[in-house]
């Protein structure tokens, strides 16, 4: 797995066997996802969604912790996958870095706790899956405007965004900052080492130690 710009997140980027029939590839290895965070991913929940182009999903978190770490996917068409750091005293805080999910390389990104996460659809009935640590929990879910201008997100040109009325009414990254809405970096730090614990020594922390 390849380390993004941003701590926390990773994208991997699977060898595709083709063939007649048609191909195979290992879209998620639970050893490899352990090698780089230093724990296992723990399975609560697993979605799916449905878009059509121009959709935009996002940006969404969860409160710190236990947050929701997920490791994304594009099984049909293709997204433009972000990341957003919006862990206040991060040395990245409001960085965002996009990777592009489709069915033809089939790349998939894994996002830790207390990271914002958004996808644009770049095709009509791009279908994301994406594995979750947490359930869905909505008391303690939350979202930043995807079109922010301080967020300054490259969102494709010539595709006209299409949001939903939650996302439209979501604030910005420094309206949420005020409202205290953010995770902090401290208390992601923290419970980053309190999985790195359970699940062994390395990866995420030593991920953060080199930041």
């Amino acid at each position: 797995m390849r380390e993004l710009s941003i701590a926390g997140a990773w994208v991997h980027e699977p060898r595709v066997f083709p063939d007649s029939r048609g191909s195979f590839h290992e879209w998620f290895k639970a050893p490899d996802l352990a090698a780089v965070t230093g724990h296992r991913l723990r399975l609560e929940q697993a979605n799916c969604s449905v878009s059509s182009r121009g959709t935009l999903r996002g940006v969404h978190f969860a409160d710190v912790p236990p947050s929701q770490a997920k490791y994304v996917t594009c099984v049909r068409g293709a997204v433009l996958d972000v990341v957003v750091d919006i862990r206040v005293g991060s040395p990245g805080f409001g960085r965002w870095e996009s990777v592009r999910l489709d069915d033809r390389d089939h790349r998939a990104v894994y996002l830790s706790e207390g990271l914002g996460h958004a996808f644009m659809a770049l095709t009509d009935d791009a279908t994301v899956v994406y594995l979750c640590s947490e359930g869905y929990a909505p008391e303690r879910e939350h979202g930043l405007h995807p079109l922010d201008p301080e967020l300054a997100i490259a969102w494709p040109d010539g595709i006209a965004p299409v949001l939903s009325e939650k996302d439209a009414a979501a604030p910005g990254l420094a309206e949420a900052a005020r409202r205290g809405l953010l995770p902090r970096y401290e208390d992601c730090l923290a419970y980053y080492a309190r999985l790195n614990d359970a699940g062994g020594p390395g990866g995420l922390r030593g991920a953060y130690d080199r930041a």
